[in-house]
């Protein structure tokens, strides 16, 4: 049966500005196993396996890059590092409590994100969350972003997955939340290495666009860097019991 969605992509006034992690750490239970989609250098990974309810993590990456980086990392005994997408789990039906996605649902092949969506379903045990957190498509982050990598279409089409998991029953939309996230970089450097030098795509600016993008970005610098507040939007889902 088809429900009428209440889904928004974003909404004028977003004011709450926080990290992202004031709004996801309740959400956690005692013992959880937790699947991370699209875990990239494991920031996120790292705080929540510091959290003493969690009793294991999975944590998937599909650029083979950066997942040989995750590897060499020794410390985290209750992470389980894997190289896979999230259109298909390397894991048995119901496992997890949670599945987290941190501003990768968007990263998912236009033509896969149903697929992933049936297989967060999948993986999650009845009762189960799923919390997707997605960048909105606006901001002043976003408009140095646009200038070399302009990600309209695959944030709609993430949203519209989200949107058609909840319309088809799939899950039940639990709440969204929007908020502002601090975005801070010391310098154009920092900056370069962080966003045009990921691995995860492989950016091609020529010598005018980046003299462009260093331009829009040096207009923001102060004396203790760059800070941008980037608006985001959490999805939060139940898989029914």
């Amino acid at each position: 049966m088809m429900r009428t969605s209440t889904m928004r992509i974003t909404i004028p006034d977003i004011n709450q500005v926080c990290e992202e992690h004031r709004l996801y750490t309740d959400l956690i239970p005692d013992q959880a196993h937790i699947l991370e989609l699209g875990c990239g250098k494991a920031e996120k990974t790292r705080a929540i396996a510091k959290d003493d309810r969690v009793a294991y993590l999975l944590a998937l990456e599909t650029d083979e890059i950066q997942h040989t980086i995750n590897l060499t990392h020794t410390d985290l005994p209750k992470v389980q590092f894997a190289l896979g997408g999230a259109e298909a789990v390397p894991a048995a039906n119901a496992s997890f409590d949670i599945v987290m996605m941190f501003k990768s649902l968007h990263h998912v092949p236009m033509e896969k994100l149903d697929l992933a969506m049936a297989e967060i379903h999948r993986v999650l045990k009845p009762g189960g969350l799923a919390y997707i957190s997605e960048p909105i498509f606006a901001g002043e982050f976003n408009e140095i972003l646009r200038l070399f990598h302009d990600e309209s279409i695959v944030r709609q089409a993430a949203f519209a997955a989200v949107e058609g998991a909840v319309a088809s029953g799939l899950f039940d939309l639990v709440e969204q939340k929007f908020f502002l996230a601090p975005v801070c970089y010391r310098d154009f450097a920092q900056f370069d290495e962080n966003v045009l030098k990921v691995t995860h795509t492989r950016h091609q600016l020529t010598t005018e666009l980046l003299a462009e993008v260093r331009n829009k970005f040096d207009a923001r610098m102060t004396a203790d860097g760059a800070t941008f507040l980037a608006p985001i939007r959490i999805d939060l889902l139940r898989k029914a019991a």
